[in-house]
């Protein structure tokens, strides 16, 4: 990756005016941009490469930029744009340097290549445009860059482009390789968005985002009026995000005929994509790299010792050629992790290193180093499961090892709980996983399924999230832009209508909507926080009893990925985890505040970031999941005073603070409850009437301290139904806080009982009283009034 400096050249992301005098090339830097104060993360490079403009050839003296074929015969909005040499980059307006020309011999070679004027074509003559493309065929890096041409041709007159990501890494690797193949700097003519980092200016020409983070931005910008060209990445993966920014572009691109959308997906979706949006230009690639597949017994279910065999096989075989395996969920992971490093280290060394990499979708985990080629440290054995088809890279990948099950987690309404159901992957992904290897001159592809299976228990298409998650956050959103006119979307895939009718229930307790079903006031503050509707009520709440900065605290710690190591799969007998040091006797949520806070003095008494690494090593912490939570808290302070709430100074460790701490979280998690029925560990929730155990690296199970009311963070049902995060609470704290409607709803159980003699038991004014920050409907009150203040 280069860098330039930018001295007397033109503003970034516009073109340099004919005549306009061309500055020198300055030295090369680092990829650390000054702009937007992003630094470029390691795994720069991606195989989700794509294409730029080939040099236009032109009768005048005057070259063109676009290909005589796009030429306008009136040389108005569709008209080319003329530039003064073809040495120049039209983006910047400094010289090519010699690695854009060599990155562009590499995207000529690319399957998408030969589409580009098909697809620049159908792009000035239509607003929607799909692709419909096979794996690393180069559409998710080329196509945008594209659509920055088009963008630069009419002279930005509409805006630039965004084009959507489902993973933030993706994201970024493509960002960074894209800069890299148009010559321009990251952070100013392209650069990135994921949530709590923004690495862009207000002159970005090309930015890649996450699809949750365009739709946020539709918020504030409901008609998004910065863009004119919108290119939805992925979209055969169904997040929520996608489908509604697909709903709700339909009423977009109505109001606003100058702007255009580019879906990309796969094959199998694209008969879909066209019903939905119409007859719209539908362009096909395919990659030609042949892949043997192998068809290897029928072991889907137990599926874990099959695929480790066949690790070893393939690594004894000495054929060159990293290893991908998509396992069932991330504990397979975990598992096939500690194996493979066990007994990888036993095998003969002449067969060389094992280099085993486990790629898990949430965090940043490059494949490879920056600067490290292929092969030059062994085979690498990359384990990942579903979704982290899009973020493998490398050409040295020879084989693919599929156990063609994944575990998803499916959304039971009734219950306000999610299930870990095994299923089998879609066909749609099961192909995308053997297109990994088209980059590959050759590859071989291991299905740990029949071919029977295949056809009898896949799915053609992966199903949409929206009709299997929690849709309280979905319904927030779209309660916050109705307000600005866009409150209808035509999903592709309707939601189920009882999850519909008990995300609006839960919000309605959260005091997020008034009589009428819209917004309330408390409401439209809860849809500014990037969080869980629960989160955002406890964060509120935290204003009223003058805990913000605590609280602030833990929503970025349970927002961002475990902080612990887990344990291990044969621990030491009695040997207590190294965080002991860090637990709080008043439970998980105030042990996670005394992490970060011991986190954050390490990080600023430390020399180097080393030092920060090793102290969160020897106490078997994660440091990227601490810094993610550092960059979220951040930016949830930054809300915090854009929207002007109060803002208490720190008092963590007071009987008081502690106090308004609960006090805080049960105005947000009071549907989070749970007690110990029996005196041994078996907690009975409210509301699910699920009975599940404390989760093994919780404070409480390590000390062995089983409080009889816990407030909990997550709830799975699974082979192991843990309680996650959880702090202990009283009967009194509860009955003090928790709406009245949503207590008079509970079924009846003994829990219930144990609570109303609680009630009972406190006098009139203390069981009547209106906590701050807590809305109740009065009984003669006709309209429920929700302020923070």
């Amino acid at each position: 990756m280069r860098s330039r400096r930018r001295q007397g050249q033109p503003e970034p992301g516009r073109p340099r005016a004919a005549g306009q005098a061309s500055p020198g090339r300055a030295g090369r830097a680092s990829p650390t941009s000054p702009a937007g104060g992003c630094a470029a993360p390691a795994g720069a490079s991606s195989e989700k490469m794509d294409a730029e403009e080939p040099p236009c050839a032109s009768s005048s003296p005057e070259k063109r930029y676009f290909p005589d074929s796009l030429d306008s015969s009136d040389g108005g909005e569709d008209g080319a744009l003329a530039c003064e040499d073809l040495e120049l980059n039209p983006f910047d307006g400094l010289p090519y340097s010699s690695r854009y020309y060599k990155l562009l011999k590499e995207r000529e070679a690319l399957p998408i290549w030969r589409e580009k004027y098909a697809f620049m074509e159908h792009l000035l003559q239509s607003q929607v445009v799909i692709i419909s493309g096979d794996a690393k065929c180069g559409k998710s890096s080329q196509v945008p860059q594209w659509c920055a041409e088009y963008c630069l041709s009419v002279h930005y007159q509409h805006g630039g482009v965004a084009c959507t990501q489902v993973h933030k890494q993706t994201a970024i690797q493509l960002a960074l390789r894209v800069a890299d193949e148009m010559d321009v700097n990251i952070g100013h003519e392209v650069g990135y968005v994921i949530p709590f980092e923004n690495c862009c200016t207000s002159e970005t020409i090309l930015r890649y985002c996450t699809d949750d983070m365009l739709q946020r931005e539709m918020m504030s910008s409901p008609f998004l009026g910065s863009y004119g060209v919108i290119v939805l990445d992925d979209v055969h993966e169904r997040r929520i995000a996608t489908d509604v920014l697909l709903g709700l572009l339909k009423d977009v691109l109505l109001a606003r005929p100058e702007l255009k959308l580019v879906i990309n997906a796969s094959p199998r979706l694209a008969p879909a994509l066209r019903a939905y949006y119409g007859p719209v230009p539908l362009l096909e690639v395919r990659n030609q790299n042949p892949v043997e597949v192998v068809h290897v017994g029928d072991a889907h279910g137990h599926s874990l010792q099959p695929a480790l065999r066949l690790i070893f096989q393939i690594h004894r075989s000495g054929e060159r050629g990293d290893i991908v395996v998509f396992l069932a969920c991330e504990q397979d992971i975990e598992k096939a992790y500690e194996i493979v490093c066990r007994e990888g280290s036993d095998l003969n060394p002449d067969l060389g290193e094992l280099v085993v990499v486990p790629l898990l979708p949430q965090e940043r985990c490059p494949l490879f180093k920056p600067g490290e080629e292929p092969g030059q440290r062994g085979r690498r054995v990359v384990l990942t499961a579903s979704p982290g088809e899009s973020l493998i890279c490398g050409h040295s990948v020879r084989f693919v090892i599929d156990v063609g099950v994944e575990r998803r987690k499916v959304y039971n309404p009734r219950i306000r709980a999610d299930s870990l159901v095994l299923q089998p992957v879609s066909q749609s992904q099961a192909d995308i996983r053997k297109q990994i290897l088209s980059a590959s001159s050759s590859g071989k592809l291991f299905c740990l399924y029949s071919e029977e299976f295949a056809a009898r228990d896949m799915l053609p298409l992966k199903p949409a999230e929206v009709q299997e998650a929690n849709l309280t956050s979905l319904v927030l959103f779209m309660k916050r832009v109705d307000i600005a006119g866009l409150g209808h979307c035509d999903f592709m895939n309707r939601p189920a209508p009882e999850s519909l009718m008990q995300a609006l229930e839960d919000l309605d307790y959260l005091a997020a909507l008034d009589n009428d079903g819209n917004l309330s006031e408390f409401g439209i503050i809860m849809s500014e926080f990037p969080l869980d509707p629960q989160l955002s009520k406890a964060i509120l709440a935290s204003c009223e009893f003058d805990c913000v900065d605590e609280m602030l605290t833990i929503a970025a710690m349970v927002t961002a990925p475990p902080c612990f190591s887990h344990l291990p799969l044969e621990p030491e007998a009695g040997a207590p985890p190294r965080w002991r040091m860090f637990l709080h006797p008043d439970g998980d949520h105030f042990t996670l505040i005394n992490v970060y806070k011991a986190f954050q003095d390490t990080a600023q008494s430390s020399a180097s970031e080393h030092c920060v690494e090793t102290w969160c090593q020897d106490h078997s912490l994660s440091c990227s999941a601490l810094r993610t939570a550092e960059a979220i808290r951040a930016e949830l302070v930054e809300i915090i005073r854009r929207i002007e709430l109060p803002y208490a100074a720190p008092a963590f460790g007071s009987p008081e603070n502690t106090l308004n701490l609960k006090k805080a979280l049960v105005s947000g998690f009071f549907m989070q409850i749970a007690r110990d029925v029996d005196g041994s560990g078996n907690y009975l929730m409210l509301t699910q009437k699920q009975v599940a155990q404390l989760h093994p690296l919780s404070g409480y199970a390590v000390t062995k301290k089983m409080p009889e009311w816990v407030l909990f963070h997550k709830f799975s049902i699974s082979d192991n139904n843990y309680i996650q995060v959880t702090s202990e609470i009283s009967p009194e704290l509860f009955i003090q806080l928790v709406p009245q409607y949503y207590f008079s709803n509970l079924p009846p159980s003994e829990s219930k009982d144990i609570l109303q003699q609680a009630m009972d038991h406190l006098s009139p004014a203390a069981s009547g009283r209106k906590e701050p920050g807590v809305c109740e409907p009065g009984p003669d009150a006709p309209e429920q009034r929700c302020t923070v203040q």
